[in-house]
């Protein structure tokens, strides 16, 4: 970024946390929350995503080379974040980029987390830790699965695999990860009010 979208950047951040002091003093939860979570993404995924994008890339092609060097479906060169297909009548070389990597999921669930009340801040570092990793596993696996698709199915098969049937394999995973996460935390630990019987006699 040049010094003017610097200069810009660093004014949006100020009247984020300008906005998010006024949502907290004036005890308006859901707007804090709705309003942190999104300013905090934004700000991560234009700031950072740059530098966080090719080791993301690394780890993946790494974690999903495992399984493709034990059943030799397919080869990965994790330091270039690339993979090698061969099907039994063509092959195909894969590029995990910035859509690929995981950055967009794992920087919506970090900026969720942090601002999500209902966690300690001791159980928001667990938590973050734990659901990143979850996070980068099921990607890898993902992966994984669009690369078996195209070496038994041959490279016909790229667009569905990785479009339809790995995006929905992957989204599947991340919901499970959000339903524990969030929707059950949330009602077990929701506060609700007591009971009691006002005797009119």
């Amino acid at each position: 970024m040049n010094i003017s979208k610097y200069i810009i950047f660093l004014i949006a951040i100020i009247i984020w946390l300008y906005i998010l002091h006024v949502t907290k003093k004036a005890k308006l939860p859901f707007w804090h929350f709705l309003w942190g979570s999104a300013g905090l993404f934004v700000f991560v995924f234009v700031g950072f995503k740059d530098v966080f994008t090719q080791p993301m890339a690394n780890i993946v092609a790494a974690l999903a080379g495992i399984i493709g060097k034990m059943t030799g479906v397919f080869e990965p060169y994790y330091k270039y974040g690339i993979i090698f297909v061969q099907s039994a009548k063509d092959s195909i070389t894969l590029k995990i980029d910035f859509e690929c990597s995981g950055i967009i999921e794992i920087t919506a669930f970090l900026s969720l987390l942090i601002f999500f009340s209902v966690y300690t801040k001791y159980e928001k570092i667990i938590i973050g830790c734990v659901g990143s990793m979850y996070l980068i596993l099921a990607n890898a696996l993902r992966i994984t699965l669009i690369c078996f698709i195209i070496h038994f199915k041959g490279v016909d098969y790229y667009y569905i695999s990785h479009a339809l049937i790995g995006r929905i394999f992957f989204y599947c995973l991340s919901v499970m990860l959000y339903f524990y996460v969030f929707t059950k935390a949330q009602i077990i630990r929701q506060k609700v009010g007591g009971f009691g019987y006002v005797n009119n006699k």
